[in-house]
């Protein structure tokens, strides 16, 4: 009861990412989500998702889990390839919303789950994904770490989220649209204005790509590379599912640099 008890009270999470006011805060967005996403980011979150989907490269009879999935939008681009699509986020508001959107689409899934405690066996996916929502959980590497478990021997992982643009001269552009644009315009069309406070300060308290990309080396993946998109505003992550674990973590290139950054 206090957990539901919690749901309904949220309003605005906050950078203690405690699970059920994050959750609580997307139920009560999640009609106009992708509305308000696609206005704020000014037509690039679908940019965003098209590039997601080409780095995933999903295949007919694959099965794919889109993990913080929201109200599946992401989630139907990877179903029209065939493949087999599980759906998974957190909120229930979400999952319900993209059930009522998406229900109809029949190799598509929809699955409440914690990131950090995923309900799927060993080895279940030949790839996993998640699209603006490792910044979201409480403890994200544990996240990486779940992801892997789930993930079939050189199965594909990608991680799309918010980043931080290398160029300073973007990087103070970027920085006042997010301080004092974005809040107005959130305030016009989101049915939650709070739920967008929060949303710029978890990009500012995010790490950078490099560190996401060592945090994604450390669970265990293997060729782990990153790009930007949108000057930086996103990175997009990808690495794989080593076909055997290494013999030991101590071994190896502890010196080396964790990851590359791919130009394409």
């Amino acid at each position: 009861m206090k957990h539901r008890d919690a749901r309904s009270a949220a309003n605005r999470a906050d950078l203690g990412k405690d699970p059920a006011r994050v959750s609580g805060m997307f139920d009560q967005v999640a009609a106009r989500y992708d509305v308000t996403n696609t206005v704020l980011s000014v037509g690039n979150d679908q940019l965003w998702r098209a590039a997601t989907t080409r780095a995933v490269a999903p295949r007919p009879g694959e099965r794919i889990l889109d993990l913080a999935a929201g109200t599946g939008a992401s989630s139907v681009s990877l179903a029209r390839s065939g493949a087999q699509v599980v759906a998974a986020d957190f909120s229930p508001g979400m999952i319900a919303e993209g059930r009522r959107r998406h229900g109809a689409v029949r190799n598509l899934t929809f699955v409440e789950a914690d990131a950090t405690a995923l309900p799927f066996a060993d080895a279940e996916f030949d790839a996993v994904t998640m699209s603006f929502g490792l910044r979201n959980v409480d403890r994200p590497k544990q996240a990486i770490s779940e992801l892997l478990r789930v993930t079939k021997p050189g199965g594909r992982l990608v991680i799309c989220e918010f980043s931080h643009p290398p160029r300073p001269a973007f990087r103070g552009l970027y920085r006042f649209y997010n301080d004092r644009v974005l809040p107005r315009i959130a305030r016009a069309i989101s049915s939650n204005t709070e739920a967008y406070d929060y949303l710029n300060e978890s990009i500012r308290a995010w790490p950078d790509q490099r560190t996401l990309a060592s945090w994604i080396r450390d669970a265990g993946w293997t060729d782990v590379a990153w790009r930007d998109l949108s000057f930086g505003i996103v990175a997009l992550h990808r690495a794989v599912k080593p076909a055997e674990v290494a013999a030991s973590a101590g071994d190896g290139d502890q010196g080396a640099d964790p990851a590359g950054r791919l130009d394409a």
